[in-house]
């Protein structure tokens, strides 16, 4: 099974490694950050839903701009930019309470997320190509979710900081990550920057992925639809634990934590599970069977239940996930897939941006398993279509073989 891995080329390894450290730390900020801003800082959860919604919105909005530039300009360029503001943005939500500044930031940080989305899934399918591009996905997916992971179980340290108060604890380990996301620029600039620049003079309407327009639309329709009910949940889970079992995020995060890492070595198995039953059989099953523990998770009688059904439904859900984004970079030709990647990156942020606020909102009336149930709901629909658009599709490396 981990033959595929071998022979990785050399620029694909360092986009691997140069993910690393900026996962850590939003590991840490993505887990902890609807804790941290109602029970550490005190603010609303309104409000927190309203920060949480702003960012995906921003993603939403600036996705294809930085796709377009991408392509134009450099997947590279575009990648450090999006990593310099998002190590930034980091530490600035650790320092402020004021909510005029804390939705600048929130904005910023949509910016930084829709370059780093825009560039690095373009960037790194043209550093593997097809003859190692799932290899390289699910390489980067394993990084990416146990570095995600790390961060999560980092929470931990802020009850471990002696003289330091709750409060302080947590903005120390928000500047602390956020540096150590700075410093991986470094290895991102040791990455070759493509040679081809067909599109450097290109029009607007030319940079648009005018060719890969009908696939492109099947598969961000039903990417859009699975992200508006994950929205519902998974942004929110240390708020929701601590409303549903009243336990801190110095507990939560550490169990999301694993979550993330199990979610990590799960990837390691997608090139196989692609070559055994074909690239859309393995995202169907593999998505299907984890929705019935999405349905399962706010039935759970305690937190340990309810960790180990969510693990097990991260650990599903996200085993696809490394597949559907190798997918589409397969389907799409070598020149649109900067701004594939922007227009996949928004139309997954919006939604669940969107669904993140009603989320939020429902936990906030104490409707707590509404959430997942009507996640789980989306889930199937995504799903069935998901299944409809592409039950015939073969990727370029199953027409090889």
């Amino acid at each position: 099974m981990f033959d595929t891995y071998r022979g990785m080329p050399k620029d694909a390894k360092y986009l691997i490694y140069s993910s690393v450290l900026p996962a850590v730390a939003y590991g840490m900020f993505y887990t902890d950050i609807a804790y941290f801003l109602t029970t550490v800082q005190g603010l609303s959860f309104n409000l927190m839903g309203l920060i949480v919604t702003v960012m995906g919105i921003s993603t939403f909005a600036t996705s294809v701009p930085m796709g377009i530039a991408a392509d134009k300009y450099g997947r590279k360029r575009v990648l450090i930019i999006g990593n310099i503001i998002a190590s930034v943005i980091i530490a600035a939500f650790a320092l402020t309470t004021n909510p005029t500044l804390l939705i600048i930031a929130a904005i910023f940080e949509g910016i930084s997320e829709a370059a780093s989305s825009a560039s690095s899934s373009a960037l790194l399918a043209e550093k593997a190509e097809n003859s190692k591009r799932n290899s390289a996905f699910s390489m980067f997916g394993f990084a990416q979710s146990t570095a995600f992971g790390l961060g999560a179980i980092a929470i931990l340290a802020t009850s471990t900081m002696v003289g330091f108060s709750d409060k302080e604890s947590h903005v120390l380990l928000y500047v602390i990550l956020a540096v150590l996301s700075l410093s991986s620029t470094l290895i991102m600039f040791k990455v070759s920057e493509s040679k081809r620049s067909a599109k450097a003079n290109a029009t607007l309407s030319e940079l648009l992925p005018r060719k890969s327009k009908d696939v492109l639309l099947k598969y961000v329709l039903t990417g859009a639809i699975i992200a508006f009910g994950a929205g519902m949940v998974v942004p929110l889970m240390t708020a929701w634990m601590k409303a549903q079992y009243g336990i801190p995020d110095s507990l939560s995060g550490p169990i999301l934590g694993f979550s993330s890492i199990i979610i990590g070595v799960a990837t390691l198995a997608a090139p196989w599970l692609a070559k055994r039953f074909g690239m859309v059989n393995a995202i169907v099953i593999t998505e299907g069977v984890s929705t019935i523990f999405m349905f399962a998770t706010p039935l759970s009688p305690n937190y340990i239940v309810a960790s180990i059904v969510y693990t097990t439904r991260a650990f599903l859900m996200n085993m696809s996930s490394p597949l559907s984004q190798s997918m589409i970079m397969g389907l799409v030709p070598e020149d649109e897939r900067g701004a594939a990647s922007g227009v996949s990156a928004a139309l997954w942020r919006l939604p669940s941006a969107l669904s993140s606020f009603v989320g939020a909102w429902l936990i906030g009336m104490g409707l707590l398993a509404a959430p997942f149930f009507l996640a789980a709901l989306f889930y199937i629909i995504s799903i069935g279509l998901f299944w409809y658009f592409f039950r015939r599709t073969k990727m370029p490396e199953e027409k090889v073989n």
